[in-house]
């Protein structure tokens, strides 16, 4: 597609994202069409929803650890209680505090209350992950005379979605400098002082929203993962922080468009050096949040990482029984690639639980202080990259793209084709076990559950042997008829791989539940099915190569297809 077309899609897309929340950070109340209705459920579906219980002076600390409360539990600290055996132990003590973890009692009152304008409270950290135990940089801006920090670990924590690990003592609170504008590559990046130093001694493996509490009242999140060393014998939930940052406009530049609204002035690199627009976790909030409260809740063994640990280190990929690709996950490095498919060729299960899934190939930069710190990624524009002329190979474009093609679909079995759709979901394999007990049929649907982006299996294009589309939905994008597919494969090492083939399967395990703000129409029942669907999933992958413990995949390409790729 031309540039102004790519640009003016994404804005769409960006527009259905921000339907998760209202613009003050309270959840969204559902309108009227789009209430929760008994009416409809198919035999046999689980009725479970696991959301359904839910809660509707800087100078002087710039070099120095932000002093945490004690476990005294008085007013405003965090509460003691019996101390958790060791996360970063392994065996029998690992298993130990992730199950005294989920136990603890949680804290409904993680939410936003009130965002208020952008300048009132923002900030972000130097680092997008961090072990157990390390310290990170907190960067602040406020029009408020002071502010605290509050750690909120995401989880089931018997429906209250999170728990408060830390708080901080009060941080004076100043405004801090402008941002700057690199001219060579349109990045927008913040020169502030570090408001803060923080470790994370005691804090659990996880994913994190530090909540940023304001004396003006107003509140914004930033988002961290501790991650796990090892993930061996566990499920690893693979966050997206280079996607979060893709489309971050705070400062007026993303990857997709520049001050000026125009693709064509959009930025070639973006930074992690300044805070993320609208609540500070919009893109976590949306994609990836229902997954980990999933997760937490089915008590199977998890590891946390990102995208870019992933390319760092191929290590923590290790002997894991499975990995997982949250709900948008689109900016992925070769290296990050490479890991992710020899982990599969050596028995990890994949899980891809969005679509337009390893669709950009970007290029990490690390800072001063050996971190990642930037996004690159030209597009279009890849020829205009400097560094291409040393590495002819690494062109920031499309995976699909030349130079160096390598479409995504071989390694997630389907193959990114467009936005924006809204469809229903059809069951095409009603026996598969990925759909056991939510009682199917084959042809049965799901309103609204194919969007905002899509995949399909496409003929012709590089895709795994003995590859079976379990759902087949048709569906009609920008005039053009096509469809999107789940499907799934395995390999030789016995991992199976799971595709859902649209962008809303993360939202759907909200479905019903007013956790994300209109939900797209996705009712109680479309909620229902993919939570017991993804239940399925994790459960089987977490046993180990799926090839070995589940039933084979049909091929069944040719006879949904037929001898050509058309839809």
């Amino acid at each position: 597609m031309d540039d102004d077309a790519e640009h003016r899609d994404h804005l769409e897309g960006e527009a259905e994202d921000g339907e998760a929340e209202d613009d003050d950070g309270e959840d969204g109340e559902a309108e009227d069409g789009d209430r929760e209705d008994g009416r409809g459920a198919g035999a046999g579906l689980d009725r479970r929803r696991f959301l359904g219980a839910a809660a509707g002076g800087a100078a002087g600390l710039a070099l120095g650890t932000v002093a945490g409360c004690d476990s005294t539990g008085g007013a405003g600290e965090v509460s003691g209680g019996t101390p958790t055996p060791d996360p970063s132990a392994g065996g029998t003590d690992r298993s130990a505090a992730d199950a005294a973890e989920r136990k603890r009692p949680g804290s409904p009152d993680w939410r936003i209350r009130s965002v208020g304008p952008p300048e009132a409270v923002e900030g972000y950290t130097d680092r997008v992950s961090v072990l157990p135990g390390e310290e990170f940089g907190l960067y602040v801006s406020t029009t408020a005379p002071g502010f605290r920090v509050s750690a909120y670990r995401i989880g089931w924590y018997g429906g209250a979605q999170a728990r408060l690990v830390w708080r901080s003592a009060r941080i004076a609170g100043h405004a801090q400098r402008r941002p700057l504008l690199i001219a060579a590559t349109r990045t927008v990046r913040t020169d502030w002082d570090r408001t803060a130093a923080v470790r994370t001694d005691g804090w659990p493996e996880g994913a994190y929203l530090l909540r940023l509490d304001a004396e003006n009242g107003h509140q914004r999140y930033v988002p961290l993962i501790v991650r796990s060393a090892s993930a061996a014998g566990r499920t690893v939930l693979m966050h997206a922080p280079a996607t979060w940052q893709a489309y971050n406009l705070w400062g007026g530049s993303s990857l997709y468009e520049g001050n000026d609204g125009a693709y064509a002035t959009r930025s070639f690199a973006v930074s992690f050096d300044r805070p993320y627009d609208k609540s500070g976790a919009e893109k976590f909030l949306v994609y990836e949040r229902a997954l980990v409260v999933l997760a937490e809740r089915l008590g199977i063994p998890l590891a946390y990482t990102t995208g870019a640990d992933v390319h760092l280190a191929p290590s923590v990929l290790r002997d894991a029984t499975a990995a997982v690709s949250l709900g948008h996950d689109e900016y992925w490095t070769p290296e990050q690639r490479l890991h992710v498919t020899r982990a599969r060729d050596a028995g990890t299960n994949l899980a891809f639980l969005g679509a337009n899934t390893c669709f950009r190939r970007i290029r990490l930069e690390k800072g001063s202080t050996g971190a990642v710190r930037t996004v690159v990624c030209y597009k279009t524009a890849y020829r205009d990259d400097p560094y291409l002329e040393a590495h002819p190979e690494m062109a920031t474009t499309d995976f699909r793209v030349p130079p160096a093609a390598d479409p995504e679909s071989s390694l997630t079995g389907v193959l990114y084709e467009g936005f924006p759709t809204d469809a229903p979901y059809v069951v095409h394999q009603a026996d598969h076990w990925l759909f056991a007990g939510t009682g199917v049929k084959r042809g049965e649907s799901f309103d609204h559950l194919v969007g905002v982006e899509y995949d399909r299996v496409t003929p012709g294009q590089p895709a795994p042997a003995r590859l079976e589309i379990v759902a087949h939905s048709p569906l009609v994008c920008k005039g053009r008829a096509g469809h999107a597919d789940s499907a799934y494969y395995t390999v030789p090492s016995g991992a199976g791989v799971f595709a859902s083939g649209t962008m809303r399967w993360v939202e759907g395990l909200m479905a019903g539940t007013r956790e994300n703000g209109r939900n797209h129409g996705l009712d109680a029942r479309t909620g229902a099915f993919v939570t017991r669907t993804t239940e399925n999933v994790l459960r089987a992958f977490a046993k180990g190569p799926a090839g070995r413990t589940m039933p084979e995949p049909r091929d069944n390409v040719r006879s949904v297809y037929g001898d050509t790729a058309t839809a």
